[in-house]
């Protein structure tokens, strides 16, 4: 649809991969079951550290506030995704549009400035382990907690801005939900301002974060390789190589979405970025960083549900 430069549009129709794939009922059967696996992955995650106290350390309190931020952002385009796909109808309000925005990028702000908090944690308990208990004593993971979420609100600024541009012209959303790029593309004002407060936000949210990441595991690496069990030093690196891969994954499938050009954004690969980003990593990340650890494994067992289906299955 077009509407010309006098007027502005109020609702918008999203047409992602899933309304053009020739397959959408397979196509949102898997979905639907990789959002059930996220919920259930991060939830069971959570339960586990609130009614165990092994769990009760700095790192599994990080990782709980990761398990919120991936269901929050889970629920936040999942939802939408089934009742559009239901009804048969795609449209979203100007207000729906706005409120997606701010809550994926709250959550993606969020889950970027905690996975650098969570890689300082291990850097402190592996390389500094004498001063872990002071370094990272209750008090300094709530100050960084409420840092990160203090940050991430800075979602609020551009998601209100998306509400005061005018839209005219076409009012497809060639995406599965609002995203800002998309919003700008859209718009027939001028947000040259915004995109330059973005790359810059994108700087501090993304760069930074990776870059003290990288440094914590190359520290941690070089402590561990220098420890003369071949044992230790294989699962260490066995465990630092799949942190790296999913955090590198995520923090670049992110870059590659608001860091790029205009010019060179192409609604399928924003697609395929945007599943894996809201789907793919918040599914993964509770098998990478705790359900196959010794600890979290062992909390489980000690669970009723867990006690009860394990008589049922000796009877």
């Amino acid at each position: 649809l077009e509407k010309n430069n006098a007027t502005s549009w109020s609702e918008f129709i999203l047409m992602g991969f899933l309304s053009q794939s020739k397959s959408p009922s397979v196509i949102m059967t898997l979905f639907v079951m990789m959002f059930i696996m996220v919920l259930s992955e991060n939830s069971l995650l959570l339960y586990l550290i609130h009614v165990d106290s092994g769990l009760h350390s700095p790192m599994y309190f990080f990782l709980g506030q990761l398990s919120v931020m991936d269901i929050s952002q889970t629920l936040t385009i999942g939802p939408k995704m089934l009742v559009d796909f239901l009804r048969e109808k795609n449209t979203i309000s100007l207000t729906g549009c706005s409120a997606q925005i701010f809550f994926v990028l709250l959550m993606g702000n969020a889950e970027c400035l905690i996975l650098a908090a969570m890689s300082y944690d291990r850097y402190v308990a592996i390389c500094k382990p004498l001063q872990y208990p002071v370094l990272m004593r209750r008090t300094v993971c709530l100050i960084l907690t409420a840092v990160v979420w203090f940050c991430a609100f800075g979602a609020l600024g551009p998601s209100m801005y998306v509400r005061l541009l005018h839209y005219c012209g076409s009012n497809v959303i060639h995406h599965i939900f609002c995203d800002l790029p998309s919003m700008l593309k859209l718009s027939c004002s001028d947000t040259s301002r915004l995109e330059k407060t973005l790359v810059f936000t994108g700087f501090l949210l993304l760069i930074l974060p990776s870059a003290i990441i990288l440094a914590s595991y190359v520290c941690i690496l070089a402590t561990v390789l220098r420890v003369h069990s071949s044992e230790r030093s294989h699962k260490a690196l066995s465990t630092c190589l799949s942190h790296l891969t999913v955090v590198g994954l995520f923090y670049g499938a992110a870059m590659f979405k608001y860091l790029r050009p205009r010019s060179y954004q192409m609604p399928y690969h924003d697609d395929m970025v945007s599943v894996f980003c809201i789907i793919i990593t918040p599914m993964m990340n509770p098998l990478i960083y705790s359900l196959r650890n010794r600890d979290v494994l062992a909390a489980l067992r000690k669970t009723k549900l867990c006690q009860s289906l394990w008589r049922h299955s000796t009877l």
